[in-house]
């Protein structure tokens, strides 16, 4: 710490004892340190000045007495004096490191300061008071502040720092950047050569020696530990650097859907009084979890523009203000990385902004005359079903557009027919827009205007641009097709109210009419031909019950309701572009302002329905659970499955076209869950082994092992060590006499006898322990669980695809493509740990694959239910039982 010192004479100064003050920069080549008091302090020197770089980017300022060189023997006394007094400041200078860099800044500064008399970090003895005063301003050894300043200018002294980076090579795949530690490597300027087409599974640094660093928690520790040039980057003491590993540790957590607001409200609720997660400056800690933010998609933009976590926020921008040079390095990485679109890294300066205006804002995709800020939006399912995966399609299309042009979302139900329609379907599509993240104003009813949908119907019929008809339904389908004029589409204006009002009373009369638009009967496209506005329908509304017998159709209720509530863009499937002259039409006719109708197309999967009505019908004919049935494509069902939504996002953003595979859904979803779901272990209860280890122990004993061996955060789990073990049937009848094998978590064993029944199925095995034997040499690696008590029982459950026809056509016949096969469960043992398993867990299970803890642990004679969540892989049917 540097402190006001006073002016003390020449004499007073003789009998002092060297001092050491240290003045630590944070050394950044965009700035100069010396914007500070440090050359001031430099000047306050009247004696000679040792200039000492530190290992730590600090600077060390030795005030040295005058010594008297004609007397070696008082120089060495003082020398002996000052070593018993504790000041070692000379000695550590002269050092083959410090030579070295002395040797190359007389190089590259030659013409300055010609041979550096003084010997100025050499070691050598320092620069004395009339040696300044005999050389001019300017001389080569006029001032070791100039040397200092030049030194820190160029980099000179931190470059040496970076050489230690040099040689090393990061290396990831291509769709996994590991964002912190590329931000950690920009941030420290450090020399790392970045390869992301190497063909590695998880990061890794090559070092040029051959030695490799593996994982991403790993690898930002070592950037934390090399990177010197930031001061505290793995913190100031040992006790700092605790805490930030808490913090590496923590960051994956944001990755998890069902956890990333939690991990949001913990952060926000941490930093309401710090600036910084840990200490008084940036760390590893505050880059895990900035990247893990940034990195996490439009999840994280849409709470970023909202007041939810306003410290966090704080915090994310401070940051990304305070380091926008270095971190706008990111933004090609995480326009690899999958989530939907490009997330960028750091906001724009106010002149990037300036010199980019026309761009500001512009979307990835255009919405036809959308203004920034302006837009409004609305989801408007019917109320007939729960919502399904093309659904969501539109719901998450709607979101994306909203945070892209800085608008608005609403969420109106279309309620306008009472047959189909239900409270429960209501509830159920509020909780399932809730799942999928969907932030909105307001929810509105298209039953909230039925009075004023009611009074523009009874208008357009006084200015005879509609008309009541009163022909048979499948009369006026066949006129329709063939573009005949219906018999009432002269009715006078009188006839037409006086049957509207027979309508709306819901008479005998009024139950054989209905409204139509007087549109163009001749037109090619045939939803322009006079389509309908209003039936008269009898049925009580779950919402507002007996008040209405007439209810809108939704070609009339949806441009009216758009327009009068601000809508500025409907979105629609392309199934819907016939009618989109009519929308327009429509609301031409009745006088409103125009709302530009964008399509996208409609999300069609394999092998799956998603019509209302024909999931309907397996919901009532008992083929499946219920609406979340894990088979169905509902949200629930999906989600209940194992997806995360964060996978269904990214999906449905980068959908091209019309008939996709599940299997793309399932690949996204296990680069999701593999890197943070834990491990446990299974055996199939059904013809299991004993194994016996007659060297095994006599008495049991735990040991605690990582449920996942590359995450941390995944915590550990107790595993129990026992002579008996119990293998799998199948891994027990692919083993030979005295063949090696590994056991998973323990080590090598070899199986010395093979025991089997008549039938040739293996019955039991015994064998000795062979631990220091190599788990590359064996073939088979062995999943095994130990004979005790604490066993759970589980059921894993597989599914398959409800129908067997790829896809189903319109008139398809749904009874005569029902898959018999849809379910299997198996009976399984399972490891003690996951006791602890809670309702939506998902945890992957050794060599068997991903399930999801649909039923958790109550007691030992009810088991587990596990649901199987696909990977991605080429789809196997299941099988009779």
């Amino acid at each position: 710490r540097v402190g006001d010192r006073q002016q003390q004479t020449n004499k007073q100064k003789k009998n002092q004892t060297p001092v050491s003050l240290n003045y630590s920069i944070s050394h950044r080549p965009s700035s100069s340190p010396f914007d500070s008091d440090l050359p001031f302090f430099l000047s306050e020197f009247e004696n000679g000045v040792w200039l000492m770089p530190g290992s730590h980017g600090e600077i060390t300022v030795v005030e040295q007495n005058r010594v008297d060189n004609d007397n070696k023997k008082t120089r060495k006394k003082k020398e002996e004096d000052d070593s018993e007094n504790g000041n070692q400041l000379v000695k550590p200078l002269i050092s083959k490191p410090r030579k070295q860099f002395t040797d190359r800044f007389r190089k590259k500064h030659k013409s300055r300061y010609g041979s550096c008399k003084g010997g100025c970090f050499s070691g050598m003895r320092p620069l004395r008071r009339e040696e300044e005063e005999e050389e001019e301003e300017g001389s080569p050894s006029s001032s070791a502040r100039d040397m200092l300043r030049v030194m820190l200018e160029n980099n000179d002294y931190f470059s040496d720092e970076n050489k230690k980076m040099e040689g090393i090579k990061l290396s990831f795949p291509p769709d996994s950047p590991p964002l912190s530690v590329i931000a950690a490597l920009s941030l420290s300027s450090s020399p790392v050569t970045i390869d992301s087409s190497a063909a590695t599974t998880v990061p890794t640094f090559v070092f040029s020696d051959g030695r490799k660093l593996s994982g991403t928690s790993v690898l930002l520790r070592y950037v934390g530990r090399s990177a010197k040039s930031l001061p505290g980057f793995y913190g100031h003491d040992a006790f700092e650097s605790s805490q930030i590993d808490e913090w590496v540790d923590y960051a994956p957590v944001f990755s998890s859907g069902s956890e990333f607001e939690n991990a949001c409200t913990r952060v926000d609720k941490y930093l309401q009084s710090g600036t910084f997660l840990v200490g008084h400056s940036l760390s590893i800690a505050d880059v895990a979890v900035w990247s893990a933010l940034a990195g996490s998609g439009p999840r994280w933009e849409s709470l970023r523009k909202s007041k939810k976590y306003q410290n966090l926020v704080r915090w994310f921008n401070s940051i990304s203000l305070e380091y926008a040079e270095p971190l706008n390095k990111l933004a090609s990485y995480t326009a690899k990385k999958p989530s939907g679109k490009a997330v960028s890294a750091a906001p724009r300066s106010k002149d990037q902004q300036a010199d980019n205006v026309n761009d500001k804002g512009k979307p990835e995709v255009d919405l036809p005359g959308a203004e920034l800020g302006k837009v409004k939006l609305r989801f408007a399912p019917e109320p007939s079903g729960y919502l399904h995966i093309g659904h969501a399609k539109a719901a998450l299309l709607n979101k994306y557009f909203a945070e892209r042009y800085q608008g608005e979302v609403i969420i109106r139900f279309d309620d306008t027919n009472p047959a189909k329609e239900s409270n429960e379907f209501v509830e159920n599509l509020v909780k399932d827009i809730g799942t999928l993240g969907i932030k909105y104003e307001r929810v509105t009813y298209t039953s909230d205007y039925f009075p004023d949908l009611m009074n523009m119907a009874e208008k357009l019929m006084q200015e005879g641009k509609a008309y009541v008809d009163d022909t048979p339904r499948e009369q006026m389908q066949k006129e329709r097709m063939d573009g005949i004029d219906s018999k009432c589409r002269s009715h006078t204006i009188e006839e037409n109210l006086n049957l509207w009002r027979e309508m709306i009373a819901g008479s005998v009369r009024g139950l054989q009419c209905c409204v139509r638009g007087k549109l163009d009967m001749q037109d090619p496209n045939k939803a322009m031909r006079d389509p309908v506005y209003y039936r008269c329908n009898p049925m009580s509304h779950h919402r507002i019950g007996d008040k209405y017998k007439i209810y809108p159709t939704y070609d009339f209720a949806c441009p009216f309701v758009d327009s009068i509530e601000g809508i500025t863009h409907a979105l629609r499937s392309s199934e819907y572009h016939d009618r989109n002259a009519q929308y327009y039409k429509v609301l031409e006719d009745m006088g409103l302002r125009r709302v530009e109708i964008y399509e996208f197309s409609r999300l069609n999967l394999v092998y799956t329905l998603l019509s209302k009505r024909k999931l309907l019908w397996f919901v009532q004919q008992g083929l499946v659970g219920g609406w979340d049935d894990p088979r169905f494509p509902t949200v629930q069902g999906i989600v209940r499955r194992g997806l995360k939504i964060e996978a269904l996002i990214q999906f449905i953003l980068e959908q091209n076209l019309n008939l996709m595979e599940w299997d793309k859904l399932w690949t996204i979803n296990k680069k999701i869950v593999d890197p943070v779901c834990p491990r446990h272990t299974a055996v199939i209860e059904e013809r299991r082994v004993l194994l016996t280890l007659t060297d095994g122990p006599d008495e049991p004993f735990v040991r605690m092992i990582p449920k996942h061996k590359k995450f941390e955060g995944a915590g550990e789990k107790a595993t129990t060590f026992t002579k008996n073990i119990w293998i799998e049937g199948a891994d027990a009848s692919a083993i030979s006499v005295n063949e090696e094998v590994t056991l998973m978590d323990w080590g090598n064993a070899i199986v010395k006898e093979v025991t089997k029944d008549e039938e040739g199925r293996v019955t039991a095995l015994s064998g000795v322990l062979n631990l220091q034997g190599s788990v590359k040499t064996t073939k088979l690696k062995l999943t095994w669980l130990p004979e005790t008590n604490e066993l759970v029982k589980l059921t894993l459950t597989d599914f398959d695809y409800l129908i067997t026809k790829k896809k189903l056509e319109e008139d398809d016949e749904v009874a005569t493509f029902v898959n018999p096969y849809t379910k299997k469960e198996t009976s399984a043992l399972g490891d003690s740990n996951m006791r602890n398993l809670q309702r939506g867990d998902v945890i992957q299970l050794e060599r068997k694959g991903y399930y999801r803890c649909d039923v958790p642990f109550v007691k030992s004679s009810k088991p587990i239910v596990l649901f199987s969540i696909p990977d991605g892989r080429q789809h196997q049917p299941l099988a009779a039982n």
